[in-house]
């Protein structure tokens, strides 16, 4: 699913503009990326948390030249951690229905 898809499908449940419902998801998306940019967890209930964490240095390699390490300095990730509700919903998806895509 794209951001146009999901704009398109709300637009017709509620008989909104796709152009608003696009403005108002575009809005959202801005201020999740601001506030996790800004080091701050942001929580939907019952659909997941985002939150930076730090990710240690480590050493990495080229599977082609294992000999040569790099290294890969600490840097900030964004974890997602699914809610409760989410989790039971996929925990339901069977795997082969995953692997026919």
């Amino acid at each position: 699913m794209t951001k146009r898809d999901l704009a398109m499908r709300i637009a017709d449940q509620t008989g909104l503009k796709q152009q608003d419902v696009m403005e108002v998801i575009q809005a959202t998306l801005d201020m999740i990326i601001t506030e996790v940019a800004g080091g701050r967890n942001v929580e939907f209930r019952n659909f997941g948390v985002f939150e930076p964490t730090v990710r240690k240095a480590r050493i990495g390699r080229n599977p082609n030249r294992p000999t040569n390490t790099v290294k890969i300095p600490e840097r900030v990730v964004v974890k997602f951690k699914p809610g409760r509700v989410m989790e039971a919903k996929v925990s339901k998806i069977s795997p082969r229905k995953m692997k026919k895509k």
